[in-house]
């Protein structure tokens, strides 16, 4: 594959040139042209190199949705400087063992989260922190961006010239045991992902995109952030997702024409009152659904709601920077993850890695330019998940003869009870078809005579008429298999999720009593 740029300063350069006074950026009340962003980049860029960061070196991000975001993501790739974006959700602790793993040299936070960062400079490599508000009462170095702002920006100065196979983004893996991993991802894994994404949704510089979603995330970085820049549109950003009510009006008032969502937002919607001038006047024309697996039950009570739009679910991890696969504007199959992207290709493989029969269930696995570098210091894990260019992606699915994908469970998900195979995918998606459940997530338990039993964790809708467990299992026994039944029902206030929404399993076996 070709593509029109090396790296990610000649996208902006590129757009500010073709456009200059179009609007890249809404955030609020507020407009920012192409010319003036990449103004401002080349500002921020410049107090990089006069602060000694250099080629090569790691520069954090753990902020909220913002211009200052992608200001600083797109100058430290100016000067040859890989961006480490940091799940803005995690706690002290884990942040300094990223830092520290990532080597980063220096931090642009925000006082919002300055309990968890603020003393980095004593406990990490990071040498100097730059606050996109106010500065926390906190020693070190530490400079506020509104006065690197005043810098004046110098376009051809310092410009490092990085090479489509550079390294550009360390993106942190929340994996399901141990520590995070560092996914390597290159200009080209990433430029691969884009042109994937202009190809499948038919794009323009017409299209304006919503970013509501966490910046730091993959997901939103590729598809929600970087892709409008790639095809010159714009972006609509929201600091933050609640109230969702904004989001709504947002969508409305900018003309919004491409919404990314997770499934708990499309869940949401599907149970929210939603304005009938909202139906009426929207100008999207896409909504697409990552992050996590979207049930059949939401899909179609969102395509009976929103009938001028296609509904299109796709697939990803952060490995592939991230997206591998969506369904084609032109036919969707529910449950599916849709058709691989432009330049992909995928197997289902088995334990031998030994391709599998159309329709038989094996482990997914990619290749193609959106395959990561590998991991970052870890090069046995590396090996373990990219074999001979193919990536390991540690999900079951099957893909039918006409070549859609379906997910059937996490390979690490799996329960086995018996000697027989229970994948808990199937189980969640019949508990999403009853109304008084809002999240399911079933789990496999050790049993001593089963070997694993399944149980099944429980979020109830309080605006529905509450049930119990008896209920639950009643229901489910007149769609399923005795054995695929859960052995106990547990009920929760709220699941545990990331950031995208998917139900952190790993932390509902940890706390299993």
């Amino acid at each position: 594959m070709t593509y029109p740029y090396q790296n990610f300063y000649e996208m902006i350069t590129a757009n500010a040139q073709d456009q200059p006074k179009k609007t890249i950026i809404f955030v609020d009340d507020a407009k920012i042209s192409n010319l003036e962003f990449l103004q401002k980049v080349d500002s921020f860029a410049r107090f990089l190199v006069h602060s000694g960061i250099k080629k090569e070196d790691k520069i954090a991000l753990i902020m909220p949705n913002s211009a200052e975001f992608l200001i600083a993501f797109f100058a430290i790739s100016k000067i040859g400087g890989i961006i480490v974006p940091i799940n803005n959700m995690l706690k002290r602790e884990e942040d300094i063992y990223i830092l520290n793993d990532a080597e980063a040299k220096m931090l642009v936070g925000s006082a919002k989260f300055a309990q968890q960062t603020k003393d980095v400079q004593s406990t990490t490599g990071v040498e100097k922190t730059v606050w996109i508000d106010t500065i926390p009462d906190a020693a070190g170095d530490h400079v506020l961006f509104s006065e690197v702002m005043e810098i004046p920006p110098f376009r051809h100065e310092l410009h490092a010239n990085n090479a489509i196979d550079d390294l550009a983004i360390l993106i942190y893996t929340s994996g399901t045991t141990g520590h995070p991993k560092g996914a390597m991802l290159s200009y080209k894994n990433i430029f691969s992902n884009l042109h994937g994404g202009q190809e499948r949704f038919d794009l323009s510089k017409k299209d304006r995109f919503i970013v509501y979603l966490p910046m730091f995330h993959s997901f939103t970085l590729s598809i929600s952030v970087l892709l409008p820049v790639y095809i010159g549109g714009s972006m609509v950003i929201i600091p933050s997702i609640l109230p969702f009510s904004n989001i709504i009006k947002q969508t409305l008032l900018k003309r919004v024409t491409v919404f990314l969502g997770i499934p708990d937002v499309y869940n949401a919607l599907v149970r929210a009152k939603l304005p009938w001038y909202f139906l009426w006047f929207n100008s999207v024309r896409a909504f697409i659904s990552g992050g996590a697996a979207l049930s059949e039950d939401t899909l179609t009570r969102f395509n009976a709601i929103f009938q001028r739009a296609k509904m299109l679910e796709g697939y990803g991890l952060s490995e592939c920077a991230p997206a591998v696969s969506i369904n084609p504007v032109h036919k969707q199959k529910a449950l599916s993850i849709g058709l691989p992207l432009d330049g992909y290709q995928v197997k289902i493989d088995d334990e031998e890695m030994v391709e599998v029969p159309t329709g038989q269930v094996g482990e997914l696995i990619v290749k193609g330019d959106g395959v990561m570098m590998g991991y970052w210091k870890r090069p046995t894990a590396t090996d373990e998940t990219i074999i001979n260019g193919w990536l390991r992606t540690g999900d079951l699915g099957k893909i039918d003869e006409e070549g859609y994908i379906y997910i059937v469970d996490r390979k690490k998900d799996l329960i086995i009870s018996k000697g027989i195979n229970i994948y808990p995918r199937e189980i969640e998606e019949v508990l999403y078809l009853n109304p008084s459940i809002k999240a399911a997530a079933v789990i496999g338990i050790k049993d001593d005579h089963s070997g694993e039993i399944p149980v099944a964790y429980i979020e109830l809708d309080t605006e529905k008429e509450a049930i119990t467990e008896k209920e639950i299992k009643s229901y489910l026994k007149e769609h399923l298999a005795n054995f695929k039944i859960p052995k106990h029902v547990y009920f929760l206030e709220e699941l545990p999720k990331t950031a995208t929404g998917k139900v952190l399993k790993r932390v509902l076996k940890e706390n299993h009593k």
